[in-house]
């Protein structure tokens, strides 16, 4: 699944904020969005993302894709940089 990605990438970026930094910077490979997190939270994610063609894997549980990025809490985005 997707979280094995964010484990296997060699740098991320952990939250909405830095994640549309990274999105207008042009660095991010891809997006990681967790299906549980607010959808006003992700959606400026969301929309930079597609508006730049970045892939978008949604993903079930903040809390999981925090664990895979290696956090104690739940992360809503990560994004992969290339």
């Amino acid at each position: 699944m997707s979280y094995e990605k964010v484990l296997k990438a060699h740098k991320i970026v952990i939250g909405t904020k830095q994640a549309v930094k990274a999105l207008k910077e042009g660095t991010v490979q891809e997006i990681l969005v967790a299906n549980d997190a607010e959808p006003k939270l992700t959606a400026k994610v969301v929309e930079e993302a597609l508006l730049m063609k970045i892939p978008i894997q949604y993903v079930d549980s903040m809390k999981n894709l925090g664990k895979a990025s290696g956090i104690e809490v739940g992360a809503a985005t990560v994004a992969i940089i290339r």
